[in-house]
């Protein structure tokens, strides 16, 4: 779990400068960079930690990117309309037909993920085992809650997500 951690970090570091606005560095921008090491991570250590047979990786690899391209495209698309509607908002430029435009963009994204995620995991899911699938699905649990801690860790006080300061900022009461 250490290389979890480590290979995490240096993509939320990475992460964490693209959502400071940072200059792009090389070809490509932050952000992108630091999902690239993600997915790096995540299918360097996918074989091991699923138990896949050589046959089994070579088949399920393409399927792990296109469910991670998905997921990716789809929480940019929810963003992009969910920044757009608080930038409106915010300036009070905001019509009602732009955001009439915005909700419909942010319904079809919340229809149509959790059908494309569905349709991903089932082909991915049918090259593997039941044992192998629940494996699966415990790497990538345990990876989204890495970078979870790391960019909770990054954004706050140091502490790990739950311990600490609640949201709202203040102390928690001391016994």
């Amino acid at each position: 779990m250490r290389s979890v951690l480590a290979g995490v970090l240096v993509a939320s570091g990475a992460l964490a400068s693209a959502q400071e606005g940072a200059a792009p560095s090389g070809p490509l921008r932050p952000r992108e960079e630091a999902f690239k090491m993600i997915d790096a991570y995540f299918v360097s250590n996918l074989q091991e930690s699923v138990g896949l047979s050589d046959e089994q990786f070579v088949r399920v690899l393409p399927m792990v990117k296109r469910l991670q391209n998905d997921r990716r495209q789809y929480a940019q698309r929810r963003q992009r309309a969910l920044q757009e509607m608080r930038k409106l908002l915010q300036s009070g430029a905001a019509t009602e037909g732009r955001l009439e435009e915005l909700l419909r963009e942010l319904k079809a994204v919340e229809s149509e993920q959790p059908q494309a995620i569905r349709r991903d995991l089932e082909v991915i899911d049918g090259v593997l085992t039941p044992v192998q699938q629940a494996k699966y699905r415990i790497l990538e649990l345990e990876v989204e809650r890495k970078i979870r801690e790391l960019m909770t860790q990054m954004r706050g006080d140091g502490r790990p997500a739950g311990r600490g300061r609640p949201r709202n900022g203040q102390e928690p009461p001391r016994p």
